[in-house]
């Protein structure tokens, strides 16, 4: 070795330098307390005006075909991402942009307060006899046919759209901001709208829906799976215990038609001690689902202590988000 090389300073390792992404865990952070403070956007929500664009979408390209399904689900991507993607890059620079831009789209893809408002409405119709209420109500919550439903078949139904809308539209928007960012949150929830809009088993939708749906098959299928896990951690929040929580979600969490709702659902049938599943209908189509759990039928009371395991759930969820945003990255 020469004097030279001897003297030479050592290399920095900057390729290996660690740096912790705080913006984008505290963008998160902060859109969960928007939305839990403010909810909803009153107008001009983000949601409500890609639901109208992808409307008229529809209606230029629609045909009975898996064809023009797959443009439109990919159209809708391409909508719900590059605008955060230019965003992100804008604020690359910018700590405050970049934690800004993440609060603003979480706080507009995230909606446990209105989910919770809207379960709590029922239950309140409820406890106050009013069937009539109860089933008026139920159609902001989920698309169930409302006008057969009992007492029974009504908490049934809004226990288990608490649950798998706690993954839906709460664990599923964190999860993917904390893995791909602003464009994560809003790619995934543009994915979850089409699904919602189009992705359903109707002699309209079959066909064209078809991408859609599947797409957002995918997109759920990690946040189902950790919504199941949180809600077994979090089950003593309402008396459930997380090791027979967490077996009753594996053991009914695959009966379920969908890939996803089936753990969302039996997590929260095994912590609540409630059986969900059974008899249900959608526009006049009746479905007999496999019965999910083995305790007892849903109360009215039931809806309160979902209500309380879906805030729990994203309480934990928000900051497993935060920890792995701000995860080290090399």
């Amino acid at each position: 070795m020469t004097r030279n090389q001897a003297a030479a300073p050592a290399p920095h390792r900057q390729g290996t330098r660690r740096r912790r992404d705080w913006p984008l865990a505290g963008g998160l952070i902060a859109g969960v307390i928007a939305d839990a403070i403010a909810g909803d956007p009153a107008r001009g929500h983000p949601v409500a005006l890609f639901g109208q664009l992808m409307t008229a979408a529809e209606q230029r390209i629609y045909d009975d075909r898996t064809g023009p399904g797959i443009a439109y689900a990919t159209g809708g991507i391409i909508v719900g991402t590059w605008p955060l993607v230019v965003a992100a890059r804008a604020t690359g620079t910018s700590p405050a942009g970049r934690a800004a831009v993440t609060a603003v789209t979480a706080w507009a893809a995230i909606a446990s307060r209105s989910l919770c408002g809207a379960a709590r409405q029922i239950a309140t119709a409820l406890s106050a006899g009013d069937l009539a209420q109860a089933r008026e109500a139920l159609p902001c919550l989920c698309g169930r046919d409302p006008q057969q439903l009992d007492d029974a078949g009504i908490t049934r139904a809004v226990v288990e759209s608490v649950a798998e809308n706690t993954s839906d539209a709460i664990v599923a928007p964190l999860v993917w901001g904390a893995l791909a960012g602003p464009a994560g949150v809003s790619g995934y929830r543009a994915v979850n709208t089409m699904d919602a809009m189009v992705g359903h088993h109707s002699p309209r939708y079959e066909r064209f829906g078809r991408a859609s749906a599947r797409v957002d098959d995918v997109a759920n299928w990690i946040p189902a799976r950790v919504t199941a896990l949180l809600a077994a951690a979090c089950s003593p929040a309402v008396g459930g215990k997380p090791a027979p929580t967490w077996q009753t979600a594996r053991d009914y969490g695959p009966r379920h038609p969908s890939p996803n709702a089936g753990w969302c659902e039996a997590a929260f049938a095994g912590a609540l001690g409630v059986q969900l599943g059974g008899v249900l209908s959608y526009s006049g189509r009746t479905e007999h689902r496999p019965e999910i759990g083995t305790g007892r039928a849903p109360a009215p009371g039931d809806i309160a202590r979902a209500i309380r395991l879906s805030r729990a759930v994203t309480a934990t969820a928000t900051a497993l988000a935060a920890a792995v945003a701000a995860a080290a990255r090399g």
